[in-house]
């Protein structure tokens, strides 16, 4: 008779996996869930000091979108979302300063853009959106100054934290989970070659 070890891990295994997607699941907002669209501002809730209205932009045409800096020497982490993102979408953002200044041109080419910009004085970025894909587009842009020192990060009872900590969680539980299928595997293969072994003498 076989071994019953291998089945045993592989259960438990599942089990995990199964309680780690759970935990993930529960800690989503509803109104992300509940949503058509994914939506980045609605999942981290609290996380951006501005967060815009949808904008239409057509193909070949731009949309204009600014945001004023009041600090002096932080970072500024900002993004794009396109919303219903479907495969060929395609922006070129373009930005500058009310003096002429040059932030560089960022092409975005999935659903999602983040990057982190270095202000050394306050001062009003200009964002030119312009959509180079063959569909229309429909953006939104979020805005947060020195994300890492933010109240979503550093209060613990913030909606984000209340969300990533059992992410963290739920991650490695799924690690667990998965190490432990392998194993699973493994032990069933190497308990069904000792038992065929057996057999044949």
């Amino acid at each position: 008779m076989m071994n019953k070890r291998g089945p045993i891990i592989l259960i438990a295994s599942m089990i995990l996996i199964v309680i780690s997607f759970s935990v993930a699941i529960s800690v989503i907002p509803s109104s992300v869930t509940d949503s058509d669209n994914f939506s980045v501002p609605l999942l981290f809730e609290g996380m951006f000091d501005d967060v815009s209205d949808e904008v239409e932009i057509l193909s070949g045409n731009s949309a204009y979108v600014s945001y004023s800096i009041s600090s002096s020497n932080i970072p500024l982490l900002w993004g794009i979302q396109i919303v219903d993102y479907k495969s060929g979408d395609k922006l070129s953002i373009k930005i500058s300063n009310i003096f002429g200044d040059d932030y560089g041109v960022f092409i975005q080419d999935e659903p999602i853009l983040f990057e982190v910009l270095d202000i050394k004085q306050s001062d009003t970025l200009n964002f030119e959106i312009q959509n180079i894909g063959p569909d229309t587009v429909d953006v939104i842009t979020m805005f947060s100054e020195d994300p890492e020192n933010s109240d979503a990060l550093s209060n613990p009872d913030s909606p984000v934290m209340h969300m990533i900590f059992p992410l963290v969680i739920s991650g490695f539980l799924i690690i667990l989970g998965i190490i432990m299928l392998i194993v699973g595997i493994l032990v069933i293969f190497v308990d069904w070659k000792n038992f065929q072994n057996k057999r044949n003498y």
